[in-house]
């Protein structure tokens, strides 16, 4: 039988809203799988266990005294460790925020909390999320619990692993060019990239921008789809919000996969991806293509979409940093330092250039989903690496310029707005978590989740491609 840690969030809040388990059960058990867990994995890098503890026990008196209780009523979560919360250590990753201690929560918090989660703790993350590796100077590396000499990937590596390992059923994390999504695929969970500003965050510094995202990870996209109700809203301090209901993603819509066209492709046209990868996808999509209405290969025009990317990030990161850098530069990690110097390099006529070729990309990509209903793309464009060894160097057989260009599979489909979703598909032939990217029409979050839940049930049932799930007793102390 199943530690109450490893049920879905659905199940747990089922439980809880019976009465049949107390919220303070389901919390005790995440802490004790935590202890037990995070000293060799380090997906968890600051608690409030006391905290927790007490909120636990009101939400266990509501249910007996027959309130109505919010949606994630009593579920434990973990957040990222770039976003503010009350009391609760938030280091960015960086020494310059080692002792920082925010005095309120931010407003994706504070839904969190309204919605009746319980903040256990912060998840690891790269220096300002800057990173395909989960490290930094404050807490150190974070290990992928299916083999311990490699990177989970990043940015939001810890939360990945939290939920991989049992410790937590959900998570949050962030994404600007794959950092739900590639942490999700080499861990065998999933990240949910909704669409730009549907989970609004007050302290976007580029207004108008594709790039940075908050989002859901869990072990199942059902799962994912409920931490919407808390996460999704509007907030009028966001350009990019709009109003929205947040319930309405308590439960993905029905989605028959034989009424479906589905497109697929394994590099975008563009992106460099290692012979093992391509192999896993393609075996992939071959024993899930009957499922389909059509299963076609589409070759999306992303001719542009590198150089477009890397300019834009460095107008983010300048927008971002650059006062940073000019202050501290030698406290700051070298992707950062890196990505900033890369922009005061560049001339204004550039970044007129890839704004250009970023309206030309989404236009396009908009042809492509006049004959498709969703794209599928492999989660990464290679097997986790090893964690001593750093980003690579080469993937697929082509240099890396830096270490953003292994992730052009994922960042291509930042430029485009869509909501996108992470989901595992077994294995690769090195035996490590693979995944698929799942991409929905534009705006079409809801019918994303429902489409991508029905596939995760159809792989279920396909030997080999079911979610991989890691031995934790080689770690568990």
């Amino acid at each position: 039988m199943s530690e109450l840690c490893e049920k879905s969030a659905r199940e747990l809040r089922a439980l809880i809203g019976s009465g049949d388990v107390s919220p303070v059960e389901v919390l005790e058990s995440c802490i004790g799988r935590i202890e037990q867990t995070n000293p060799t994995l380090n997906a968890v890098v600051a608690t409030c266990y006391d905290r927790a503890r007490e909120e636990a026990k009101l939400a266990e008196n509501r249910v007996r005294a027959g309130e109505d209780l919010p949606s994630l009523h009593g579920l434990p979560v973990g957040i990222k460790d770039l976003n503010e919360t009350e009391g609760l250590r938030t280091t960015h990753g960086s020494v310059l925020y080692a002792d920082h201690v925010p005095a309120a929560d931010e407003a994706l918090v504070a839904r969190l909390r309204d919605a009746g989660a319980i903040i256990v703790g912060k998840t690891n993350t790269p220096e300002f999320g800057a990173g395909a590796h989960t490290d930094n100077r404050v807490y150190g590396a974070t290990l992928n619990p299916f083999d311990l000499t490699c990177t989970p990937g990043g940015s939001s590596g810890g939360s990945a692993v939290a939920l991989a390992a049992g410790m937590l059923p959900l998570c949050h994390g962030s994404d600007t060019g794959g950092s739900l999504r590639n942490p999700a695929t080499w861990c065998g969970v999933v990240g949910f990239r909704p669409t730009p500003g549907l989970v609004p965050r007050e302290t976007r510094s580029v207004g108008y921008t594709h790039f940075s995202t908050q989002g859901p990870m869990a072990r199942d996209v059902r799962d994912a789809a409920l931490f919407m109700t808390g996460l999704a809203g509007d907030d009028g301090r966001d350009p990019l919000a709009h109003p929205v209901d947040p319930s309405s993603f308590s439960a993905p819509p029905a989605v028959d996969l034989g009424s479906l066209r589905v497109g697929w492709s394994v590099d975008l046209g563009v992106a460099p991806v290692d012979d093992i990868i391509r192999d896993a996808f393609t075996n992939t999509v071959g024993a899930v293509a009957g499922a389909f209405k059509s299963c076609t290969e589409v070759t999306p025009d992303f001719a542009d979409a590198r150089d477009v990317f890397w300019v834009l990030r460095c107008v983010y990161y300048l927008a971002n940093h650059a006062e940073r850098y000019e202050r501290h530069r030698d406290l700051l990690a070298p992707n950062v330092v890196a990505n900033v110097e890369a922009g005061l390099k560049m001339s204004l006529a550039e970044v007129g250039a890839a704004e250009k070729g970023w309206a030309r990309i989404y236009r396009d990509f908009q042809t492509v989903f006049s004959e498709v209903d969703l794209l599928l793309v492999p989660g990464d464009a290679r097997s986790p690496f090893k964690a001593a060894d750093g980003p690579p160097k080469v993937v697929g057989g082509r240099k890396m310029a830096n270490y953003m260009d292994a992730s052009l599979v994922r960042s291509a489909l930042t430029l485009t707005g869509h909501p996108v979703v992470a989901v595992p598909a077994g294995r690769d032939a090195d035996a490590m978590p693979f995944g698929i990217q799942v991409v929905g029409p534009r705006r079409g979050d809801s019918f994303l989740l429902g489409a991508a839940a029905a596939l995760e049930d159809h792989l279920a049932t396909v030997p080999g491609l079911e979610r991989p799930i890691p031995d934790i007793e080689d770690y568990r102390t």
